[in-house]
């Protein structure tokens, strides 16, 4: 589905990103792993674009490094930043509609509106209030799900369940497994290392700007030194 091989980023003369390579296949569910201020979000931005990467990016056989966010976005990739840019001002209804993309109906694709409101009874409870009303988890699925009302074939996802409640938090594992089952490949930016290791088929653990480790979850477990050195505090 994608494969990233020698990425490199920068913001202004800060040398982010050195070299990073990994790939997703189609309907995986890949965790990127790392403490803060690695690059696991810088990763997700040169991807879609609102970072300039350097190397190659090739997204279902094209390689897309230097096009500009839209173009990636209207050629298949979802991403669900860590701020949650949900539109405030509009109704949950209004703000799913955004994310169709030009052209494309509500249900064409493999989601349609009623989905996410079967999936999750808080947004369709609350499908004519303001966005700004929803709490957190609720604002936090509402940005999944308008993202995926444009039906990607990848969506990179950071961060999903911080600040989340348990409940809350077991939603978003299964709307990433749901996610899954419908073919859709999926980038995991996660903190809570029981969430990835739980739901992911194969996880990266980034440090300094570069992939240490790749592996399954089993044989991540089975890494003291890895988890030590590079996720513990």
């Amino acid at each position: 589905m994608i494969e990233v091989q020698g990425m490199h980023a920068y913001y202004g003369k800060s040398h982010i990103l050195q070299g990073v390579n990994l790939n997703i296949q189609e309907g995986e569910i890949v965790a990127l792993l790392g403490r803060n201020g690695v690059g696991r979000s810088t990763t997700c931005k040169a991807i879609m674009g609102e970072v300039q990467p350097h190397g190659s990016v090739v997204f279902k056989g094209q390689e897309i490094a230097g096009k500009k966010a839209f173009e990636i976005a209207n050629l298949g990739i979802g991403y669900v930043p860590e701020n949650r840019d949900i539109f405030p001002g509009l109704t949950t209804r209004q703000n799913l509609i955004l994310g169709l993309k030009p052209g494309q109906k509500d249900g064409a694709g493999r989601w349609s509106m009623q989905n996410m409101f079967d999936l999750f009874s808080n947004l369709n409870e609350r499908a004519d209030v303001e966005a700004s009303v929803l709490s957190g988890g609720e604002q936090q699925m509402l940005t999944m799900c308008r993202t995926l009302m444009g039906d990607p074939d990848l969506v990179m996802i950071d961060e999903p369940t911080e600040g989340l409640s348990p409940q809350m938090t077991q939603k978003v594992a299964e709307l990433l497994q749901e996610i899954a089952k419908r073919g859709i490949s999926t980038l995991l930016v996660e903190q809570k290392l029981s969430i990835a290791l739980d739901i992911a088929h194969r996880v990266y653990v980034m440090g300094h700007g570069q992939i240490v480790f790749e592996g399954t979850p089993a044989e991540l477990k089975e890494r003291d030194d890895v988890r030590k050195e590079w996720l513990e505090v």
